[in-house]
């Protein structure tokens, strides 16, 4: 490390902090215009605003804009030095282009760490953290679970059939129970009721309930009429409960929890948890891939000064985040692998580096 390195790492850093700064007060701004209205109307208090609601706030709205934020401030000093003739200085000095990157690529890898804790740990977190409150205060993210004919595999072996599901007392009607081996039923349990039991373990408590065992062509059937049932089911009652962007407000253990528990119920709406899960281990990446393009734009001196590559930054942030958008919504929807749908606009945005790499000046 030489002084030339310490030197753009701090110019680096310290811009960054000082970029994510001024877009934190921006975005405090403009969310607290949009919801005043709700501010005043419920029944949020002060404290919780202050230290609650905003700190997970501008979590999220960091955690959606870092790599935007790294590129814009790599333009930014970059574009000053260059305007000042430093990056010229430097390279008449015998530095060459690739040797000028190490700093660079050293701050983002810095940068990188803290995004790659912060969208797998941090960021989940306050997510959840601010949709509860947004769930308790302001009505939004409300429950989107399925209620009238569902089923749930609880095991390989073992599917819950219920035509309706209250989800105030936990109670089921015509809850059905499979048991299949071999892709054949080998036992079936019908119940005109089911309610859930907390305990331990927890329990369903089937009420007036026939079961019908099957041995080839031989059928058992016990009916416990005016009779009830207990069996262990792996099925709770927030099982039933799915908010509007619930694998973002997961941390990535969590997730990944919560997409095998689906895999082995057969759930059909596991796309959403894959696509997640892709998408936190493709974005930190795009950090080092921003600021090369943002040191090869911004590394020369140009007529306009830095308002113009300061602009251009802007517009390839933004950019970036539509694509990364745009690739979520396609890799939800379509046949597309997921990690090919997630690693798209990376794979886009490095072909630009080395192009820009590539025909920066030497």
């Amino acid at each position: 490390m030489k002084k030339l390195d310490w030197y753009i790492i701090g110019k680096f850093l310290r811009t960054f902090f000082f970029v994510v700064l001024i877009f934190s007060m921006v975005s405090m701004i403009v969310d607290f215009s949009e919801k005043i209205e709700r501010f005043i109307e419920s029944d949020i208090t002060k404290q919780i605003i202050i230290f609650e609601y905003f700190p997970t706030f501008l979590v999220f709205i960091l955690g959606f804009l870092w790599p935007m934020l790294t590129l814009i401030a790599v333009i930014f000093f970059t574009g000053r030095m260059a305007d000042n003739s430093e990056i010229i200085s430097i390279l008449n000095a015998g530095v060459s282009f690739w040797r000028l990157m190490r700093p660079y690529l050293i701050s983002s890898g810095f940068l990188f760490l803290l995004y790659l804790a912060g969208i797998h740990f941090v960021v989940p977190w306050a997510n959840a953290h601010r949709a509860e409150l947004e769930r308790v205060y302001f009505n939004r993210g409300r429950d989107e679970g399925k209620t009238t004919n569902v089923h749930f595999f609880v095991a390989p072996d073992t599917k819950v059939y219920m035509t309706h599901y209250n989800k105030r007392d936990s109670a089921a009607r015509n809850f059905r129970i499979e048991h299949i081996v071999d892709n054949e039923l080998v036992s079936l349990t019908k119940a005109r009721t089911a309610r859930f039991v907390k305990g331990d373990p927890d329990i369903w408590r089937l009420d007036n309930y026939e079961t019908r065992t099957f041995d080839g062509l031989e059928e058992t059937i016990e009916v416990g009429s005016r009779m009830t049932l207990d069996t262990v089911l792996n099925l709770r009652p927030e099982d039933f409960v799915e908010y509007r962007e619930q694998q973002s407000a997961l941390t990535t253990p969590e997730l990944i929890r919560q997409l095998r528990n689906q895999q082995q119920r057969g759930a059909g709406n596991i796309r959403k948890y894959q696509v997640e899960l892709a998408r936190r281990s493709a974005e930190p990446f795009t950090i080092f891939i921003l600021t090369l393009i943002g040191l090869s734009v911004a590394g020369r001196k140009v007529r306009g000064g830095i308002g113009v590559q300061l602009a251009g930054g802007i517009f390839m942030g933004a950019l970036f985040v539509f694509l990364s958008r745009f690739a979520s919504t396609i890799s939800s929807s379509a046949d597309l692998p997921v990690w090919l749908g997630m690693w798209m606009p990376n794979i886009l945005f490095f072909a630009a580096a080395l192009y820009f790499v590539s025909n920066a000046q030497r």
